[in-house]
């Protein structure tokens, strides 16, 4: 058995956690370190948090043995996450009981013992929380009780949305079907039905006798309208007939629809800006070659052929990431193969950009194994990565590729020591055209579109990709495939 919990350091730790969300801070820093005060109290070699959502879920903060998983998906019909998600809110597993592929890339990593208990918020699951050890005697009761406490802990924080959930607008909101209201003349809620309370998070109880939570348009009118969580809903309302002055409202979540027509504006916006810096370029240097051909130097004519030569390649890229986002292409159906991930890798340095190839610095072991995918996508992974690293640091400053087998899985990972990512900002940097502060596109051009589309074309090769600073600063992108 473990050692006994050290609940002085647990309390303490603990007490450091509930600073900092009363300083304002939020979300996964508060989580990850919620971890990394669990961990050493509770003896564990390793703590892991997953975030579900009614796709699946995915590890959203990890710590010691455990950080090998972060950003590594669960599909919602795996047999792991169907086990770990029945019975008991909080249990205990052997590992190697686990019938999936999780159980496997554990064992690999020598954990042989899982704690675990579901985070609910009125018998909806947010999240799971994680405690592995690679002791082989079984974990005890203390060690169920605290984890449990710990997932209770972390379900208040998604009760806050403060920074939670990470991904999406997460289970606890998600709308079954239109929600249903009766109000009076006051505006005060006389019926309301399951949906609605599924729709807007407050309960029968919460609204009978209050006020609705948004406007009420005028009879017959439609109106949308966005919460203070950031949701929209489509709302409308009529007069219920009879002799009293009720009026029916219904309502549904159109998030997802405000979203896509967010970025589809965004999309036109983002592309004409883009395309527009390497075009102008291109037309300007074919001007001055074709206006003044003769009066030019040689010199002056190669570099202007030059110029353009790289503004073409930029431009290319560009329209093929653009394509790719919006045919959401990537591997397809071609079959997964085993590939030597070494030679993948050199062959893909090689067709980098001259100015982004010399600050490369590749670490390879010589015996490293074959991974399991589409080999033609690793450039483009390769590309994403570098170019991404490359531009948010310094021009003279390395760039490393460095490579290792972790168990069943086989992984690369790309570091720079540029400015860094922000724990909070992790998982935001693989949505589409999301690009850090508001500022970062005045100072770091780009379409925001490489990572979304790198972890696109990774998962569907059955690996997951994530960020993490990089100690000394930096940031290091992590790519794991299973071996083949």
């Amino acid at each position: 058995m473990p050692e006994r919990i050290d609940f002085p350091a647990l309390l303490a730790g603990h007490t450091v956690v509930i600073e900092m969300i009363n300083s304002g801070d939020a979300g996964l820093p508060v989580l990850t370190q919620l971890l990394r005060v669990a961990q050493p109290a509770l003896g564990a070699t390793g703590m892991a948090f997953v975030e579900f959502g009614p796709t699946g879920g995915r590890v959203i903060s990890a710590t010691g043995a455990a950080e090998w998983a972060l950003g590594r998906p669960l599909a919602a019909d795996d047999p792991d996450t169907v086990c770990l998600l029945a019975g008991p809110r909080v249990r205990q597993v052997r590992v190697d009981h686990l019938n999936g592929k999780l159980a496997g890339e554990l064992s690999g990593s020598d954990l042989h013992w899982m704690v675990v208990s579901r985070a609910e918020i009125g018998g909806h699951i947010v999240g799971s929380m994680h405690a592995l050890y690679s002791d082989d005697d079984e974990p005890g009761p203390d060690q169920q009780a605290v984890i449990g406490y710990l997932a209770s802990c972390v379900a208040h924080m998604y009760g806050d949305q403060s920074g939670l959930p990470v991904h999406g607008d997460g289970p606890v909101v998600a709308a079954l079907a239109d929600g249903l209201a009766v109000v009076d003349r006051d505006g005060h809620v006389r019926l309301w039905n399951p949906a609605a309370a599924q729709v807007t998070g407050r309960s029968v109880e919460q609204a009978l006798s209050a006020p609705l939570p948004f406007p009420l348009p005028p009879s017959g009118q439609v109106r949308d309208h966005r919460m203070p969580d950031g949701r929209w809903l489509r709302i409308t309302s009529g007069e219920l007939p009879g002799p009293g002055t009720l009026r029916v409202v219904t309502f549904r979540d159109i998030t997802d629809q405000q979203r896509r027509d967010h970025d589809r504006e965004l999309f036109v916006a983002v592309t004409s800006h883009e395309l527009r810096t390497p075009v102008t370029v291109i037309k300007g240097y074919a001007d001055t070659l074709t206006d003044h051909w003769e009066s030019l130097t040689e010199v002056d004519r190669r570099q202007a052929a030059r110029v353009i030569g790289q503004r073409a390649n930029e431009l290319a890229r560009l329209v093929d990431r653009l394509l790719s986002s919006a045919a959401e292409t990537g591997p397809g159906d071609d079959p997964a193969t085993p590939f030597d991930l070494g030679e993948a890798l050199r062959s893909a340095v090689g067709d980098l950009p001259a100015d982004l190839r010399r600050r490369l610095v590749l670490l390879l072991p010589t015996d490293l194994p074959k991974a399991l995918g589409h080999r033609p996508s690793l450039a483009t992974v390769l590309t994403e990565l570098t170019t991404n690293a490359g531009k948010y640091s310094a021009p003279d400053s390395p760039i490393e590729i460095t490579a290792s087998v972790d168990g069943q899985l086989v992984a690369f990972r790309v570091s720079d020591r540029g400015i860094g990512i922000r724990p909070e900002h992790v998982e935001r940097a693989f949505d589409r055209f999301w690009q850090g502060e508001s500022g970062d596109r005045r100072g770091y051009p780009g379409a925001g579109l490489g990572l979304y589309l790198v972890r696109r074309i990774v998962e569907q090769q059955n690996g997951w990709v994530s960020l993490r600073p990089r100690t000394g600063g930096g940031t290091v992108a992590e790519v794991r495939l299973p071996r083949g």
